[in-house]
């Protein structure tokens, strides 16, 4: 009877410090998240399995680390599973917009334009809006590979073995990917007048 009460009373104490964590930090991992996936689904799922496996967990949590270090420590493998699950089902990894001619020439209207002062925008946080709007309109490999080494700061060796690309295919993709981005920051904020 004794051991029962004692099972009980460490799962009430664990149930209300996973709920003071999702009180504290739900917010906050999810935003950090979902800077780093296509939509909100994928990021409110993302972070359902972050606090699953946090409070599958609890009791290993050792407290050597700040609790919030420890749950982004999770959501930074859940992403990383994330990622390679996204892999298994790329398959297009084709160019979506014609940049350069037969003789390998910028065509007239994917040419670069003048960007003035673009560090100026660097400031604006509906830079990173308008950014983070033009990431979501990459192919999904090219999402994924701008993000985690752009955004997650990842070593080309673990992005190419975690999307199990190739490393030439890996620079392509991110050639790509900033041909696309600056296409659409021209189209939606250099060229745009923004304020």
């Amino acid at each position: 009877m004794l051991h029962r009460k004692v099972e009980y009373m460490i799962e009430e104490d664990i149930h209300s410090t996973v709920n003071e964590w999702i009180r504290k930090y739900s917010d906050t991992l999810y935003n950090y998240i979902f800077k780093r996936v296509p939509d909100k689904a994928a990021a409110k799922d993302i972070l359902q399995e972050t606090l699953i496996a946090a409070w599958k967990n609890c009791n290993t949590f050792k407290k050597e680390a700040n609790e919030k270090t420890w749950l982004f420590a999770i959501v930074k493998n859940k992403l990383v599973d994330y990622y390679r699950h996204e892999a298994r089902s790329m398959t297009d990894l084709t160019e979506s917009g014609y940049f350069f001619d037969t003789v390998n020439h910028w065509t007239e209207e994917a040419a670069p334009k003048n960007w003035n002062d673009a560090s100026a925008s660097l400031s604006k946080k509906e830079f990173y809006d308008v950014l983070q709007q033009c990431n979501r309109k990459l192919t999904k490999v090219q999402q994924l590979t701008f993000t985690m080494k752009y955004i997650d700061e990842h070593e080309t060796d673990f992005i190419c073995k975690c999307l199990q690309i190739s490393t030439s295919n890996y620079w392509v993709i991110i050639h790509r990917c900033k041909l696309h981005l600056r296409q659409c920051l021209e189209k939606n904020w250099f060229l745009n007048d923004p304020k």
